[in-house]
């Protein structure tokens, strides 16, 4: 049977509750008609912002918890759904909450840090939901650490059987187990690909100089061609490995940073309108 996620928690308890507060919400909205018309002046305005306000908090104190965390797998399941589906209602009811007014101030700039604070997040959930799988199914049995051993005996059997071959593919083979990187730069591991990657070079040069040898050398090339090909085929597993990992926790580099700036521009919002009340 396939295990619920953080989403379907509790029968989605937490987007019924968002729905509602959103109707809700919606419907006072639709049905006042402020004299000054809506904006976050009006007693809807400082309902809705209110209300936006106690969520953003509330979200925030998320990444403090979860850090914190000590509880069971079950609620920690409990406040990422809530902190997914209340992230997700604070487009409608901050939007509402503005009157759907933006200007050059601090007022804007806490709702548009908001809003990328929350597509951030979007990509957050589709990492979760989508890379931990693919890594199981790459991976099977194996762990990353058992990959790197692997890729090592592989290098060194090469190392000892290219002694009977010509010096180019030594070279190459040496080169290919010298320079071959797994992970390297922030984007080199993003791609999970090395540009003029040595060991596909290396593969590219034994299988070319096989048509120039004979006899016992070329049996020599078949196998050597054999072991690099399964050597090429560990690396790429390790670079997915890499690369799902980085893609999982990318993210997080944007949106924490964000949400700081955010909570830094919520309260500067709150601080102004109190003084100009």
């Amino acid at each position: 049977m396939q295990r619920s996620t953080f989403l379907e928690y509790g029968n989605y308890r937490y987007l019924k509750v968002s729905a509602l507060l959103a109707a809700l919400a919606t419907i006072a909205y639709v049905l006042t008609n402020p004299a000054a018309g809506h904006y976050g002046g009006t007693w809807l305005g400082y309902t809705l912002g209110s209300i936006g306000a106690a969520i953003i908090f509330f979200l925030l104190w998320f990444g403090v918890r979860k850090r914190q965390y000590q509880s069971s797998a079950i609620d920690l399941k409990s406040w990422l759904s809530a902190h997914v589906y209340l992230g997700t209602l604070l487009i409608i009811i901050v939007t509402l909450h503005t009157g759907f007014e933006l200007g050059w101030n601090i007022h804007s700039l806490a709702y548009i840090l908001m809003l990328i604070v929350i597509f951030s997040g979007f990509y957050g959930v589709y990492a979760y939901l989508r890379f931990p799988r693919l890594m199981t199914e790459k991976m099977g049995e194996d762990t990353l650490e058992n990959l790197f051993l692997k890729i090592g005996d592989a290098d060194l059997q090469m190392r000892q059987i290219t002694l009977l071959l010509p010096d180019e593919i030594n070279h190459a083979v040496l080169n290919a187990s010298q320079q071959t990187q797994i992970g390297g730069g922030f984007f080199q591991q993003l791609s999970g690909r090395q540009k003029n990657c040595p060991t596909a070079l290396a593969l590219q040069k034994i299988q070319q100089a096989g048509s120039h040898l004979k006899d016992e050398q070329a049996k020599i090339n078949r196998e050597l061609y054999s072991q690099m090909l399964n050597k090429q085929t560990l690396v790429k597993r390790a670079r997915e490995d890499v690369m799902f990992r980085a893609r999982l926790e990318v993210w997080l580099y944007f949106h924490v940073p964000l949400s700081i700036a955010l909570l830094a521009a919520l309260l500067a919002h709150i601080v102004s309108v109190f003084f100009y009340w």
